[in-house]
């Protein structure tokens, strides 16, 4: 039996405002603060789990937040999480708030709501982006407990088998990462003290990386899909110390990336999904230079494109 939140559903709590970027509005709140977590949809909810806070893990069906289970391995923080038909996978992260990275993979049926050991990672890594792409899950960079990665992991659901695919072309940690038109973009990420903005394409069929066009140089930014444009959503500067809270767009067919408004509420972290014609942007640490103690927030906010 799911443990519901007392949240009013959205249409009662969303304040809206419009920008260049389209319309903003507040959805409800979510039940624990989130930050350094992992963000997906399936079965027709948000899911949201992970980050240094606790080892929940909560969905939202558009009206409210309620806890769906727990996460079997405990505590942990910038895992990534993907969907595959009614199966979430939960795959690395760092153990509780520490930089100690798992290869750990969990599988939960969300129709039989149970939870099962998956085929570990290669090595052990957090801080990654992963994208689903011809039913195959890629895991990109990320990091160990040493030094940031450039490793490209895909792993097989069907065999349950893992394979290197080509690396990105530079080592870093927390990228965004997403799918347009069956390539992957890899975007913004950083290593060390480093905040990077380049833009990377990958290829499956090539099994090649390409360059796109560059952005602010950001790292743990959200990004999304909506109508064949790629939004990316906050970030942080390491440089500046500073968290941000631009809203970019790639249109189809564009050669750079155009700044279209601003959130709300900058955040770092700021995970981004696609949900009922809407792009919500669920948690992210308002405060800079937190990374595996992260303090969330538990701020969700959607978004309307125009």
């Amino acid at each position: 039996m799911r443990i519901y939140a007392l949240l009013a559903s959205t249409a009662c709590v969303a304040l809206t405002t419009a920008g260049a970027s389209g319309t903003w509005g507040k959805a409800p709140r979510l039940p624990t603060p989130r930050s350094a977590h992992a963000v997906v949809v399936a079965a027709g909810a948000i899911h949201v789990l992970g980050g240094p806070g606790g080892d929940r893990v909560d969905r939202f069906d558009g009206h409210t937040w309620s806890l769906e289970t727990h996460l079997p391995g405990g505590i942990v923080n910038a895992p990534v999480a993907v969907a595959l038909g009614t199966r979430l996978y939960v795959i690395g992260g760092f153990l509780g708030a520490t930089n100690l990275p798992t290869a750990d993979v969990w599988v939960f049926d969300l129709s039989a709501r149970t939870w099962s050991a998956g085929p570990p990672l290669p090595a052990p890594v957090g801080g990654a982006a992963a994208v689903v792409v011809g039913g195959r899950i890629h895991v990109l960079g990320g990091g160990n407990n040493v030094s940031t990665v450039a490793t490209h992991y895909v792993l097989d659901p069907d065999t349950g088998q893992w394979t290197t695919a080509a690396q990105l072309p530079r080592a870093e940690g927390s990228p965004a990462a997403v799918v347009r038109g069956g390539k992957i973009y890899a975007i913004g990420g950083r290593s060390g003290f480093s905040d990077f903005g380049n833009t990377y394409i990958y290829d499956p069929a090539a099994d090649a990386w390409t360059r796109g066009p560059s952005i602010p140089p950001r790292g743990t930014a959200g990004a999304a899909v909506w109508r064949g444009s790629i939004y990316l959503f906050g970030g942080e500067s390491q440089s500046a110390r500073s968290v941000l809270g631009g809203v970019f767009r790639l249109a189809p067919g564009a050669r750079a990336w155009r700044r279209i408004g601003r959130l709300p509420t900058p955040r770092n972290y700021a995970h981004a999904v696609v949900f009922r014609r809407r792009i919500y942007v669920v948690g992210g640490s308002k405060s800079a230079g937190d990374s595996h103690a992260a303090r969330g927030s538990r701020v969700v906010e959607w978004l309307a494109p125009r």
